[in-house]
């Protein structure tokens, strides 16, 4: 069953001409669409299936510097920022709060690991308080662990999946962008060696500059074009519990389950770390390249082989025609299975863990496709050998804290703006140029 979100109204009037089209309306897509109409630009935004309506809705929700790559955090310590600006800058409810988050550990080598981590990000300006157990127990009120210690971010903070996405695409279409759903993006228009259109199943646009922001279609998308994008699918579970009288003022990790608490008095729920791969064509395409990823992981990932997926979805054999139905038509919206054994597992954990949500229950429950690369770090870039085209994907499971820093990364690089941080770590070129992934210093 989708999570919850918000419905976005179409815009009228098909056009024949863009300044910029963005393929896809996530939080990337959307963020990017608000600051390019900014600029007075003409943007249209086309989505296959509905806004938000895969990953961007299905997350946590957690808007968080702690335990960043150091190479993230330039561009969420900006879209931290922007966070606190948005609300009031597009008049629409994103639900972002600056709470700050917890994490609670009976581990020591977390607590090693997090300490390590936030001598790193203080040469950044980034607030991680290391807890003893006792602080850990007064910032968990009503837990029943005895923690070894945790750490706390107070400058963190939570938005709501359900809300932030449409919120900025529908303030983008009051400035004039165009948004139009159930409409895919067959590929693009090219004209002497650069992009000149897009090929959606309305009809040609003629633009010279591209946004795509496919999330787990990225990839099929771009090599369609001969365009080699290695990126790896993982099917994560979240939950939504029923409202109840919150025990959990922030969002809080634990080993046995992750929360955020939501505006109705409900949590969003998940355990981190765990997930599923379904890989089809993509996958054993890619296999070489996420193979270190998948041995440090492999305990936390249920491996499912089965025919599906090399025929539907992102990870399938396909060609097509951009004048004939796509496999974007074939599956509007992504929408995997939840694990429900996961979903017992996190709910038993909580009613454990704080005897006060003793009788917390169950509203619903949604598995989401994680677009990821080898190195965990997103594609924010142009691509040397297509001029015009811009990648926003790759987000690795950690992209809707970062979406407003994304979205304005990858607007300044569509227009040959000043870049607002570094894109160097980003680019396009190191997942396919032999760089080392895996060197010291890249988680």
């Amino acid at each position: 069953m989708p999570a919850p979100m918000r419905y976005v109204q179409d815009s009228t009037d098909f056009p024949a001409s863009a300044d910029v089209v963005i393929i896809g309306a996530g939080i990337a897509g959307s963020a990017a669409a608000w600051e390019l109409t900014k600029q007075g630009l003409k943007v249209v935004v086309v989505e296959k299936g509905l806004v938000a309506g895969e990953q961007s809705s299905r997350n946590w929700g957690w808007c968080r510097q702690q335990n960043r790559d150091e190479r993230e955090l330039p561009l969420i310590i900006h879209a931290l920022q922007r966070w606190g600006e948005l609300q009031e800058e597009t008049g629409e409810e994103l639900g972002f709060r600056r709470t700050g988050l917890v994490y609670a550990t009976r581990d020591d080598s977390e607590i090693a690991a997090w300490d390590n981590w936030g001598k790193m990000a203080k040469t950044y300006g980034v607030r991680s308080d290391i807890l003893t157990a006792e602080q850990a127990k007064t910032m968990t009120p009503g837990s029943t662990t005895l923690w070894r210690g945790g750490v706390s971010s107070p400058t963190d903070g939570h938005a709501e999946p359900a809300l932030a996405s449409a919120g900025l695409a529908i303030a983008a279409q009051r400035r004039g962008a165009q948004v139009f759903q159930q409409c895919a993006v067959r590929g693009l228009d090219i004209a002497a060696g650069r992009v000149s259109g897009v090929w959606t199943e309305r009809g040609l646009i003629k633009t010279s500059r591209v946004i795509c922001a496919a999330g787990a279609w990225t990839s099929m998308f771009c090599r369609r074009h001969g365009i080699d994008l290695p990126l790896g699918n993982v099917i994560g579970t979240a939950f939504r519990t029923q409202p109840i009288e919150q025990a959990i003022g922030m969002p809080l990790y634990t080993p046995g389950f992750a929360c955020r608490p939501q505006l109705n008095g409900s949590y969003t729920v998940s355990i981190s770390g765990r997930g599923r791969l379904e890989p089809g064509a993509q996958g054993i395409r890619y296999a070489r390249q996420f193979y270190p990823t998948f041995k440090r992981r492999r305990k936390n990932l249920q491996l499912n082989f089965g025919l599906k997926s090399f025929f539907n979805g992102p990870e399938a054999l396909a060609r097509w025609e951009f004048d004939r139905h796509s496999p974007f038509e074939s599956t509007r919206i992504l929408d995997p299975a939840a694990d429900l054994n996961l979903v017992r597992e996190g709910l038993n954990a909580m009613r454990r863990e704080y005897p006060a949500l003793a009788n917390i229950q169950l509203a619903q429950a949604w598995g989401g496709m994680i677009d990821s690369t080898p190195d965990a770090i997103p594609v924010i870039s142009t691509v040397p050998k297509l001029p015009g085209l811009v990648l926003s994907a790759g987000y690795s499971g950690h992209g809707f804290g970062i979406g407003p820093g994304a979205g304005r990364l990858a607007a300044d690089l569509a227009t040959e703006a000043t870049p607002i941080v570094d894109p160097a770590p980003y680019r396009y070129s190191r997942l396919v140029d032999g760089s080392d992934l895996n060197a010291p210093g890249m988680m």
